[in-house]
C-alpha cells in the first residue's frame, strides 16, 4: 500500500525497454528477472477473494501467462557453451589479435535473440562485478561508462553505413550528416574502446543484402568490426544460406567459417592482421518430434511450461500426457515462439471462458496470430509459417509412445522423462 493505494507490481507503467540503446539494456538487464509470478491457487481459494481481488488474480494471472521465462532447452543449452567460452576467453585475451566471433543462424520464432542477449547479460554481471563496475580500460577524457556488451538490431534496409549509424545510436554518439563510411567505422571503434564494450551483437544480421551494396563493403565492414578487440556475433536466420557470408569458406576440420583477407586494409583507419578472420557458426533448432530423446526433450520443455501456468484447474501432466504433446507439436512445428503464443492465447480463453484448463478442444480454437511480424523482415526469413491446424490433415496419435523392434523406449509422458 502505497498512501492508501493498492499497488499492482505485475502492471509495468510505459513501453518495454528497448535493448538497442545504453540506457534501455542496461535497464532490460537489471529488470528481467524481477517478474513475481500470481500465486498458485485453485479454485476453492479462488472463491474466497473479493470481487476486486478475482479481477486483480485474474490480471496476475494473465500478466504471468503472458511473461513465461526463458527455459533451457539442449539447443540453447549448446549455444551457451559454445557463446559463453568464445565471449569469455575473447575477453580476457590480452593479445592484439583479431577475436574470433560466433554466428547463431535459425529459424524466425525460435528464440534466437532471447537465447543471445541471457548469456550476454549474464557475461556483463560477471564481468562488472570482477572490475568492481569500473571500466579497466577508461582513458582520461573518454566517457566514464562501462558498458560490457552493446546490442544492435541491423536496419531493416541496411547498409554499411546505416550498420554503422545504429551502433552509434546504441551508445548515443553524434553522428555527421555527411561523415563517410571510413570515418563512421573509425566512430564505432572509438565508442567500443572507450566504453569498454567486450561483446558486440548484431541482430538480424542477415538483412544485410548483398544485392544492395558491393559485397567488399559488407566484408570489410565484418572485418574492420573483428578488429576492434570485441567478440562479434552475428545473429540471423539461415546465415550461411543468405550469401552474406558467400566470400567465406568453411573449414570443415575446424568447423569455422573463414574469409578472406581485406582488399581494403585502410579503409577503416586499421591495419589488417595476417591472420584469416574466423567465426564459430552454431544453429538454434527448433524441436523436433521423431526419436525417442527428441520426444523426451519436448515433453520435458512441455512440463517446464506445465509448472509455470496459473490456470485453476491446472493438473500435472495437462500438457504432457496423451496426445497433448503431439497435438502442440503439430501445432507448432516445434517452434518456441510459436509454442508461447499459442500457450499465452489459450491460457487468456481458458479464463475468460472458465474452464481454467488447456485441452485439445480449447486451443482447436485459438488461431497463432503473429502480431508482431510487421516488424520484422519476412523476405529475410524471420516470420515462419505457421502450421495449420491438425484437424486438416491426419495425426498421429500417441507419438510420445516411441515403439522399435524390442518394445516401448518411453511409455508415457513421464516415461520419457
Amino acid at each position: 500500500m502505497i498512501n492508501g493505494e493498492e499497488t499492482l507490481p505485475f502492471v509495468f507503467s510505459g513501453p518495454a525497454p528497448a535493448r538497442d540503446t545504453v540506457a534501455g539494456w542496461q535497464h532490460w538487464c537489471r529488470t528481467r528477472n524481477s517478474f513475481a509470478p500470481a500465486p498458485v491457487m485453485d479454485r476453492a481459494a479462488f472463491g474466497l477473494l473479493s470481487k476486486r481481488k478475482k479481477m486483480l488474480h485474474n490480471l496476475h494471472r494473465t500478466a504471468t501467462h503472458a511473461n513465461l521465462p526463458l527455459l533451457d532447452t539442449p539447443m540453447s543449452l549448446a549455444v551457451e557453451k559454445l557463446l559463453t567460452g568464445r565471449i569469455e576467453t575473447n575477453a580476457l585475451k590480452i593479445k592484439p589479435t583479431t577475436r574470433a566471433g560466433v554466428m547463431l543462424s535459425g529459424g524466425g520464432y525460435q528464440g534466437k535473440t532471447e537465447c543471445v542477449c541471457e548469456i550476454a547479460a549474464a557475461f556483463e554481471e560477471r564481468w562488472l562485478a570482477l572490475h568492481d563496475y569500473l571500466n579497466p580500460d577508461a582513458r582520461p577524457g573518454s566517457r566514464d561508462l562501462h558498458v560490457p556488451v552493446a546490442y544492435v538490431q541491423t536496419p531493416v534496409t541496411a547498409k554499411p553505413k546505416s550498420t554503422c549509424k545504429a551502433i552509434l545510436d546504441f551508445y548515443g554518439a553524434p553522428i555527421g550528416r555527411r561523415t563517410d563510411l571510413p570515418e563512421l567505422i573509425r566512430q564505432v571503434a572509438a565508442s567500443l574502446r572507450d566504453h569498454g564494450t567486450r561483446v558486440l551483437i548484431l541482430d538480424d544480421i542477415t538483412r544485410l543484402r548483398m544485392h544492395r551494396a558491393d559485397d567488399q563493403d559488407t566484408l570489410d565492414l565484418i572485418r574492420a568490426f573483428m578488429s576492434m578487440n570485441v567478440t562479434l556475433v552475428l545473429v540471423g536466420v539461415n546465415i550461411p544460406g543468405s550469401g552474406l557470408l558467400r566470400e567465406g569458406r568453411h573449414d570443415p576440420a575446424s568447423g569455422q567459417w573463414r574469409l578472406p583477407p581485406s582488399q581494403h586494409a585502410k579503409a577503416h583507419g586499421l591495419e589488417a592482421t595476417q591472420t584469416e578472420r574466423r567465426f564459430d557458426l552454431i544453429e538454434l533448432d527448433r524441436f523436433h518430434y521423431s526419436t525417442a530423446a527428441q520426444i523426451t526433450a519436448w515433453v520435458d520443455h512441455l512440463h517446464g511450461i506445465e509448472e509455470n501456468l496459473r490456470l485453476l484447474d491446472a493438473r500435472p501432466g495437462m500438457l504432457t500426457e496423451g496426445g497433448m504433446p503431439e497435438y502442440l507439436f503439430d501445432r507448432t512445428d516445434g517452434v518456441v515462439g510459436l509454442l508461447e503464443r499459442l500457450i499465452e492465447d489459450g491460457c487468456r480463453e481458458a479464463i475468460d471462458s472458465g474452464e481454467e484448463q488447456l485441452t485439445e478442444d480449447l486451443l482447436e480454437n485459438i488461431a497463432i496470430d503473429l502480431p508482431d511480424a510487421g516488424r520484422r523482415d519476412a523476405d529475410a526469413g524471420e516470420v515462419p509459417a505457421v502450421p495449420s491446424k491438425p484437424a486438416s490433415r491426419p495425426r498421429r496419435r500417441g507419438r510420445n509412445t516411441v515403439l522399435d523392434d524390442r518394445g516401448p523406449l518411453g511409455t508415457t509422458a513421464e516415461g520419457t522423462r
